[in-house]
């Protein structure tokens, strides 16, 4: 029935989708009024369908995908996690989706006001004095917190301080980030307990620290036990201390940024806060900051007035410039403003104990059978380590291709970067215990697939539509438009 065939392979010639009247109004040739550099030689080579063939073409691509309504999606460090369908539809409302950023602040009080009061929110829950919602991800929201101490160390004249100390836990955007903002990047190195290494931040310290890139919980999914003693090494040398925000969904309502001593970071409300993540966006990073740097968050500042009236506030001298057009991707803010709204305080909290409990349980069950790199309590999301399994020839990508076959997401394969052969998986708060328990009984068969037949875990997958694929072609040369005359 050709199910892989691209839709330029199903066009039969002259069949149409659609039926128009016969046009009652003049026509005109409006090329003449065209160079003719611009006009189309020949017709455009658009393939011609019937509805209801366009229509199972495009619900049968649909079908091949797998999201978190097909299944588990154990993918570490991302959260991709379930998001109510209801704040997907808040953010459809005509109120919300018509109006236009020219027609002034007077004409756009809701809002305005909406994007005030999930300011408001979001510093009550990281405990940061001031946020923006400008940045649309999260690594623009890292590139901002940058510029914002960057900018904190030139306006006290200190040019020197140029070094930004980065675990080798983070997340990669770290280093690029720091890169983008025009300082330098130093790695600090994880101890056997998988925290940062006291000793070795302490080497790194001098004149030219400009600050520290810590994300916590890391991307071990550890929290970092010696966070008061980190922030204490760093203020006292003069630097100023960044959080990554990304892994926020195993400590709200539990622990906060400000409170542990952060001067900055970022969120991501399309992981954390109801927007599903991956696809291309769009996504949002606010950045949030400490009292001190607050003059120099992204202009313009939007603010409550005496009258309760919301306004925007251009007059910032010490302010690194708008980051974005307008206010930031609106309609995701929509969707975390109605999240942090219907779930409340406590509903807040109860998603990061599920998610901690979720991990906890599958690092219990999964390290029968496997290795855990490090084997404390986690947070979210614990990795796993398959080197073992490359003793006897099998890969971790050979156990990610397998899973496919069982309608499962592979987790996050090898990343972070410190552990050999690494395994990162994050159930999130939604999964069930049924389903769980499911996902170790398939890993545990994986497993043992590995010692009996590792020859077809090495050709995996063998039930999807395509077969393995050749990763790094794909990557480097991908083929992103159909053409006709290939062999």
């Amino acid at each position: 029935m050709g199910k892989n065939k691209v839709i330029f392979e199903k066009s039969v010639n002259n069949r149409i989708a659609y039926s128009l009247p016969e046009c009652d109004v003049p026509e005109h040739n409006l090329n003449k009024y065209i160079p003719d550099k611009f006009l189309r030689v020949n017709s455009a080579e658009l393939p011609e369908m019937s509805e209801i063939d366009v229509l199972r073409h495009f619900i049968g691509l649909s079908n091949k995908n797998h999201g978190v309504l097909s299944g588990i999606y154990p993918l570490g460090s991302c959260t991709m996690k379930y998001n109510p369908a209801i704040n997907e539809e808040l953010a459809k409302l005509a109120g919300f989706t018509d109006i236009h950023p020219f027609i002034g602040d007077e004409n756009s009080q809701g809002s305005l006001k909406l994007i005030y009061e999930l300011q408001k929110m979001l510093s009550e829950i990281t405990g940061m004095h001031a946020f923006s919602l400008q940045p649309a991800a999260g690594a623009h929201g890292e590139l901002s917190g940058l510029m914002i101490i960057k900018a904190y160390h030139e306006k006290s004249k200190e040019y020197n301080r140029t070094k930004i100390l980065v675990p080798d836990s983070a997340h990669g955007t770290n280093p690029a980030s720091v890169s983008m903002a025009g300082f330098e990047t130093v790695q600090i190195k994880s101890d056997a307990s998988g925290n940062v290494d006291i000793d070795d931040l302490r080497a790194s310290i001098d004149d030219k620290l400009a600050g520290l890139m810590l994300t916590n919980p890391n991307t071990l999914g550890l929290f970092e036990v010696n966070i008061k003693n980190i922030a204490e090494i760093v203020h006292e040398a003069g630097g100023l201390l960044y959080y990554d925000g990304a892994n926020q969904n195993a400590i709200m309502g539990i622990s906060r940024p400000g409170d542990m001593g952060f001067d900055v970071m970022h969120l991501n409300l399309h992981k954390t806060f109801s927007t599903p993540h991956g696809g291309g966006g769009p996504g949002s990073g606010p950045v949030g900051v400490s009292e001190r740097l607050a003059p120099f968050l992204p202009c313009p500042e939007i603010y409550a007035d005496n009258d309760g009236k919301i306004r925007l506030n251009y007059d910032m001298p010490d302010s690194i410039g708008r980051v974005r057009s307008f206010y930031g991707n609106f309609g995701v803010m929509v969707k975390a403003y109605a999240y942090i709204l219907s779930m409340g305080a406590h509903g807040v909290k109860s998603v990061s104990e599920n998610a901690v409990l979720n991990a906890n349980y599958l690092m219990f069950k999964l390290k029968e059978f496997m290795k855990i790199e490090y084997d404390r309590k986690c947070m979210h999301e614990f990795v796993a380590t398959g080197a073992p399994l490359k003793e006897k020839g099998v890969s971790t990508l050979d156990v990610a291709k397998r899973l496919l076959d069982f309608s499962v997401h592979a987790p996050t394969v090898y990343f972070p970067l410190i552990v050999k052969e690494a395994m990162m998986f994050e159930p999130t708060e939604t999964e069930s215990k049924e389903s769980l328990d499911e996902f170790v009984e398939i890993m545990r068969d994986i497993i043992k697939e590995a010692d009996e037949n590792p020859e077809y875990l090495k050709t995996a997958p063998h039930n999807t539509s395509v077969g393995r694929l050749d990763d790094v072609k794909a990557a480097r040369k991908p083929i992103l438009a159909w053409n006709s005359d290939k062999e």
